[in-house]
């Protein structure tokens, strides 16, 4: 997952939700957790350093796997190995009655081959869809999968004094499947992790390398954005590159074509609304110099916030590729395949928790921040129940927003300190979600 930063002051907008939750207890767990999470961050911080320096690509999570599922069945869970594939679901059934929650975190890394100088930087290296490259947890992955299985540890120990029972999702894939391959959140939906015991709400934590250390960030309703794949293919008549008038260069008819979808957004597009991104990231075609090709095919994504925009930038693209091609002589064949949806996160869901974020993070440190174009497969499980998904801080004290490497890159980095507030936010969401109801 690939954030956009926003430079929006801490405000907290959302104070409005906090006056109507006064009536339970929530928090009356804060202090102990507190105190738990200390006492194992140490050991919070060596398994993500191990996962760090062992990434594992999507689908492909066998060893990070192992290690998560032998440290739940080590806490006396019910423990589902080989879930979606490589995914690893424990469930912990509290001493109380009461409803289920599910806490989720993703485990694989990304075909990067990383620049920073830690002690623990991975020298992993694979080969890609035909290209030898670096693997490296490059979004924070390692990050998510350490916090909940500290979380799990806590929680472990308070089962007695738990009301309800509480689902560990550790999920493969959330960066996409191969090709030929299904995965992540979705597969895991299909497979039922959200059933046997049917899941009430569920609850995500991404990493932020452009986020302070000690921050979380949040925001109701459509917080990130639904993704689709974008394949087009040029189709003009090759000749020779001294003469091309006698033929048709699908070369400069993309050239027209990436400008032209660049208005659909610009000029077509009411941003005023939401927003919305189409990128072309790779463009293919041509052997050599002085040969117009036949064919150019083009890939990118496209970013949408609300789905009626969504179905209108669609058609946009269909209508704006084809004509422009015709018109040119060529003709052009539009692929949009299906993504992940917008991520929600339930109004009063979110509401619920508004004041376990303070109370954990501190008031001056929950911010409300605006929606973002990156996507986020933790939207399949919110499709299917309440979620909340919020954003934590990675940066670290002496760094801007501007000097951070950003996500998917191979200068990504995240100060580990911030990783204990992962494991109390984990734990507090699943112990005051249950308390509550």
């Amino acid at each position: 997952m690939l954030f956009e930063n926003s430079s929006m002051k801490k405000v907290i907008l959302f104070l409005c939700l906090l006056g109507s939750i006064g009536a339970f207890a929530q928090g009356s767990f804060q202090e102990v957790v507190h105190e738990k999470a200390n006492a194992i961050e140490e050991r919070v911080i060596e398994w993500r350093r191990y996962f760090h320096e062992n990434p594992e690509l999507s689908n492909r999570e066998f060893e990070t796997a192992k290690m998560v599922a032998a440290h739940l069945e080590g806490l006396g869970m019910e423990v589902q190995r080989e879930v979606a594939l490589t995914g690893v679901v424990g469930l912990l059934r509290g001493g109380k009655p009461g409803k289920t929650v599910a806490l989720r975190a993703d485990m694989d890394a990304l075909p990067v081959t990383e620049r920073v100088d830690i002690p623990f930087a991975s020298k992993v290296r694979t080969t890609f869809l035909g290209t030898e490259t670096g693997v490296m947890h490059a979004c924070g992955h390692d990050t998510h999968v350490a916090m909940l299985m500290g979380a799990a540890e806590i929680l472990a120990e308070m089962r007695e004094e738990i009301p309800g029972t509480v689902v560990f999702i550790f999920q493969p894939a959330e960066e996409g499947a191969p090709p030929g391959e299904e995965g992540g959140a979705e597969l895991m939906v299909k497979e039922g992790v959200l059933k046997s015991p049917d899941v009430d709400a569920v609850f995500g934590i991404h990493i932020n390398s452009k986020t302070p250390v000690g921050e979380v960030r949040f925001k109701p309703g459509g917080a990130l954005a639904a993704v689709n794949r974008l394949v087009i293919k040029v189709k003009g008549k090759q000749t020779h590159g001294s003469t091309p008038w006698t033929g048709v260069d699908p070369v400069t008819v993309s050239a027209q074509i990436i400008l032209g979808l660049q208005t659909i957004v610009s000029r077509q597009t009411e941003l005023t609304k939401e927003a919305a991104v189409i990128s072309i990231g790779k463009i293919s075609g041509g052997v050599r110099s002085n040969i117009i090709p036949e064919e150019v095919e083009m890939i990118g994504t496209i970013r949408t916030l609300d789905p009626e925009m969504q179905r209108e930038i669609h058609e946009r693209i269909h209508r704006t590729v084809t004509n422009i091609a015709e018109a040119s002589g060529a003709t052009a064949e539009v692929t949009i395949e299906k993504g992940y949806p917008v991520t929600y996160n339930d109004p009063d869901l979110t509401q619920m928790m508004g004041k376990t974020m303070q109370a954990v993070a501190g008031v001056d440190n929950v911010v409300l921040t605006r929606a973002r174009t990156g996507a986020e497969d933790f939207s399949f499980y919110a499709k299917e129940v309440p979620g909340l998904f919020v954003f934590l801080g990675g940066m670290p004290a002496d760094q801007s927003p501007t000097e951070a490497a950003p996500h998917h890159t191979p200068d990504f980095y995240i100060d580990e300190s911030g990783l204990q507030l992962g494991v109390e936010l984990y734990t507090n969401f699943a112990l005051d979600y249950l308390e509550m109801n």
